[in-house]
């Protein structure tokens, strides 16, 4: 049986006016510029290979499968730090466990490699394999095309959010086609279904996690609490607001803010503690993501350039939500991620 609150995604509110502007984004690939900043660059010694690759309308899952063939390894032998868009010119780091034994073989030179959807710009030896969430965050360079509606009212809010920030959303495809995976998820929580494939479980379970996390923030901008703390909350280390990761054990924040948190935690008891029955510990997440070095440009009335950085798992269309509407042609709606996370 269904449960009609997780069907579809609801509209989690903005933190700012909206504009009513709109405008289309990812005409072409081009239009969508992804550069990911690694937390280290490779240290010229150790039995990984990692490559700097340009990829251009290709996943990663799609980019890894080929490096593995080129290198003759198996896919799991092929590591990267975070998912990037298809529908965009991305540039990020793989590494490939090839260790050298000792008077056999040579590394193979996989620099050069042409790809009609990647190339791969260099190679270097490191001692460890890329995982995800290891970088810094991403880059991002967004032209937006057929701009219309009023222009002061996009730039009040192109100010707003690069000086206050904008909402820490988990981005929409997170939670999969029409946010399908959060039902699922649920299903599996409430032993309604059997997941038996490890990685579906992971999704499911990212996807109900990230929900929750999404409706503790919701509830504060509903109650008009963006960009204030409450009493009891916990900061991180850039002295911003957290909002709960759930899983075992009680939630670090205190007073209003706890008492918020598990009003959200009892309106979803079936996803919270299947969070914590299957294993999931605490975490904490900021409620608020800070562009850095934000600028525009309008290089045509009806075209708008977006550049910015972002912290790994912070989501370009949380910015983008809370300046336009935007959408996309119609090729891309199984685009995935807009973020890098």
């Amino acid at each position: 049986m269904t449960d009609a609150r997780y069907t579809t995604l609801p509209s989690w509110p903005p933190a700012y006016p909206a504009s009513g502007a709109s405008a289309t984004l990812k005409c072409l690939n081009e239009d969508f510029l992804v550069t990911e900043l690694p937390l280290q660059l490779p240290a010229g010694e150790g039995e990984h290979l990692w490559l700097d690759v340009q990829k251009n309308g290709a996943n990663t899952a799609f980019v890894a499968q080929q490096l593995a063939v080129a290198a003759g390894v198996n896919e799991w032998d092929v590591g990267y730090a975070g998912l990037k868009d298809r529908y965009a010119i991305t540039r990020q780091w793989f590494s490939i466990y090839l260790p050298i034994a000792k008077g056999k073989g040579e590394t193979p030179v996989l620099t050069g490699l042409q790809h009609p959807e990647f190339k791969v710009l260099s190679q270097s030896r490191h001692v460890k394999k890329l995982r995800p969430g290891d970088l810094q965050g991403n880059a991002f360079r967004i032209v937006l095309r057929d701009v219309s509606g009023d222009r002061d009212a996009i730039e009040a809010n192109l100010k707003a959010a690069a000086s206050q920030g904008v909402p820490n959303y988990f981005g929409a495809q997170r939670f999969g086609f029409d946010g399908g995976n959060v039902e699922q998820g649920r299903a599996m929580l409430a032993r309604e279904i059997r997941v038996r494939n490890p990685k579906k479980k992971g999704i499911y379970l990212s996807a109900v996690r990230s929900f929750v996390f999404n409706e503790v923030l919701a509830l504060r901008i509903r109650q008009r609490l963006w960009g204030q703390t409450l009493p009891g909350d916990v900061m991180d280390e850039a002295g911003l607001p957290t909002g709960p990761l759930w899983g075992r054990g009680r939630v670090a924040s205190t007073d209003d803010a706890q008492a918020l948190e598990n009003s959200v935690a009892e309106q979803h008891a079936t996803l919270c503690d299947g969070m914590e029955h299957a294993g999931l510990e605490q975490e904490r997440r900021a409620l608020v993501a800070r562009p850095v070095d934000m600028s525009w440009q309008w290089p045509q009335a009806d075209q708008l350039v977006l550049t910015f950085a972002l912290p790994a798992g912070n989501y370009a269309t949380s910015v983008l939500n809370e300046i336009l509407h935007t959408a996309e042609p119609e090729r891309h709606t199984d685009a995935e991620a807009t973020a890098a996370e």
